[in-house]
């Protein structure tokens, strides 16, 4: 009679232990499917935020807000600034403006170089 008790309670125990087990085992897969679940929602969003970035980088609107927004402009020879290493500023030298010809006239000649004797 005892042995039969003694078998009676392994047995519940190991059935309470058997749907402990299937109970915890439900709960982990409700979890994985609700994590994988966010991990496919994330990786949507990084995709769409992907394109979003590379479309928002074109140079054409790039070059755009800065013009538009900072007030940048495109860089000439007239305003470039030269710095040496010092920290001085070199100033720019424009080059003359040749003088408008007169119609009909003829190119002015060269200076004549003497050679020393």
């Amino acid at each position: 009679m005892r042995l039969n008790l003694l078998l009676l309670l392994a047995v519940l125990a190991s059935a309470i232990y058997l749907v402990h087990t299937q109970y915890l085992s439900r709960q982990l897969f409700t979890e994985l499917h609700r994590v994988q679940s966010e991990t496919r929602r994330l990786e949507l969003e990084r995709d769409r935020l992907e394109v979003e970035k590379r479309a928002q980088a074109t140079p054409l609107r790039v070059e755009r807000l800065a013009k538009e927004q900072l007030k940048m402009r495109t860089t000439t020879p007239a305003i470039t600034q030269y710095v040496r290493a010092d920290g001085t500023v070199i100033p720019a030298i424009a080059a003359p403006a040749p003088a408008p010809a007169a119609p009909g006239a003829r190119p002015a000649a060269a200076p004549a170089r003497r050679s020393a004797p």
